[in-house]
C-alpha cells in the first residue's frame, strides 16, 4: 500500500510539473525573461517558506542548526539545478512542451536516477541504495529494466521530434510554437537535462534536515511512519540556489533586451500577467512538494526519481497532444510520439512493480 501511495503520489508531482508552463501562455506582451522571474519568485521564494511553515513547525530553526558545510552544498547543487531550470524554460520555448520536456527530462532522469548510487557505491551511507545493491537483486534489476525502457520511450519522442522538424521545415511552424529550432533546442535542452539532475543531488546533500524534520515528527507522531512532509525543510534552502542563478539572468535579459518596463507597461495587462505568472510558479512548487511524499514512500533511490521524471515526461507529451503542437505533422509521425508516450508508460509500470519488491 506504502508503494501505491508512493506512485500516486509522484503522479501528481508529475502533473504538476507537466503543466506548470501551461499557464505561461496567457500572459500577453511580456518578455520571457519578464514572466519567467516573476512566476520563478513565488515558486522560489515565496511558496517554499509557505509550505514548510504550515507543514513543519520551527523549520527555520532546522536550518539555522544544520552545519554550514551541508547548507553550502545544498545551495551550491540549488544553484546547478537552478541553470537546468532555466535552460529548461528555453528548452520548452524552442522546441515545445512535448518534445522539449521529453529529451530533458530523460537525460535528467538518467542522471538523476544512477549517479547517486554510484556515489554510494564509494562512499556508503546507512540506508542509501547503492549501484552495486541495484544490479545484485531482483527489485534493483528491475528498477534498471524500467530505465532503460524509459530511455528508449525517450528516444522515441525524440525521434518524432527529429519527423516534426524535417516536415514543417522552415516555412511552417506549427501554430502552438512559432519558435521551433531544432538545433538550438537541442544544445539547450542537453544542457538543462544534464544540470537538472543536480536536484536530486541536492536533496541528498541537505537530506540531514529532512531527517532532523522527520525524527521530531516521529517523536510526536510514534508509530505512524515516516513524515510525509519532511523535505520541505530542504526545498527552501535548494530553491535559494535556484532563485540566485535565475534572478541574475533574467536581469541580464531585462538590461539587454530593454524590457524592464514590463512589470508597469499599462498596455500589457499587468494583473492578469503577475496571476498566470504565479499560478505556474505555484503548479511549478507542487511537482516538489508532491515528490515529497511520493519519496517519503519510496526512498530518494531511482525508483523516486525515474517515476517523477517519467510522470512529468508523460504529462508533458499529452499537453503537447492538447495544444496541437504536432497539428500539422503526418500521421506517422503522430504516431511516433504516441507510442514514445505509452513506452514510457510501460517503463513506470515497471519501475513501479521493481520497487514493490524492495
Amino acid at each position: 500500500m506504502s508503494a501505491i501511495f508512493g506512485v500516486l503520489f509522484h503522479f501528481i508531482g508529475g502533473f504538476a510539473s507537466g503543466s506548470f508552463y501551461i499557464p505561461y501562455k496567457k500572459v500577453k506582451g511580456w518578455a520571457w525573461e519578464s514572466y519567467w522571474i516573476v512566476g520563478g519568485i513565488f515558486s522560489w521564494l515565496i511558496v517554499p517558506p509557505l509550505a514548510a511553515y504550515l507543514t513543519i513547525p520551527g523549520y527555520l530553526e532546522i536550518i539555522a542548526r544544520t552545519d554550514g558545510g551541508i547548507l553550502w552544498l545544498t545551495y551550491f547543487f540549488g544553484t546547478l539545478w537552478g541553470i537546468g531550470g532555466l535552460t529548461y524554460g528555453l528548452g520548452v520555448r524552442y522546441l515545445g512542451v512535448s518534445l522539449g520536456s521529453s529529451i530533458i527530462l530523460g537525460l535528467c532522469s538518467v542522471f538523476g536516477s544512477l549517479i547517486p548510487s554510484i556515489y554510494y557505491d564509494f562512499f556508503p551511507s546507512p540506508g542509501k541504495d547503492t549501484f552495486t545493491m541495484l544490479i545484485s537483486s531482483q527489485w534493483g534489476q528491475m528498477v534498471l529494466l524500467g530505465i532503460v525502457i524509459c530511455i528508449i520511450g525517450i528516444i522515441i519522442c525524440g525521434k518524432a521530434g527529429m519527423m516534426k522538424e524535417k516536415e514543417l521545415g522552415d516555412k511552417t511552424k506549427d501554430a502552438s510554437n512559432t519558435e521551433f529550432k531544432i538545433g538550438l533546442g537541442l544544445t539547450v535542452a542537453i544542457i538543462s537535462g544534464v544540470l537538472s539532475a543536480c536536484f536530486n543531488f541536492a536533496l541528498e546533500a541537505g537530506k540531514p534536515m529532512a531527517e532532523v524534520a522527520n525524527e521530531i515528527w516521529k517523536s510526536a507522531n510514534p508509530g505512524q511512519g515516516e513524515f510525509l512532509f519532511q523535505n520541505n525543510v530542504t526545498y527552501v534552502v535548494i530553491l535559494w540556489g535556484g532563485l540566485t542563478t535565475n534572478f541574475i539572468w533574467c536581469m541580464i535579459l531585462n538590461a539587454q533586451n530593454k524590457t524592464f518596463g514590463d512589470y508597469t507597461n499599462k498596455n500589457t495587462p499587468i494583473l492578469r500577467n503577475i496571476i498566470f505568472s504565479a499560478l505556474a510558479g505555484l503548479t511549478w512548487f507542487l511537482q516538489f512538494f508532491f515528490y515529497g511524499m511520493g519519496e517519503s514512500r519510496l526512498g530518494n533511490g531511482p525508483s523516486s526519481w525515474i517515476l517523477h521524471m517519467a510522470f512529468i515526461i508523460l504529462v508533458a507529451n499529452v499537453w503537447g497532444i492538447v495544444l496541437k503542437e504536432w497539428k500539422f505533422v503526418s500521421k506517422k509521425t503522430y504516431a511516433t510520439v504516441l507510442s514514445g508516450i505509452l513506452v514510457i508508460v510501460i517503463s513506470v509500470l515497471v519501475v513501479g512493480y521493481g520497487n514493490s519488491l524492495k
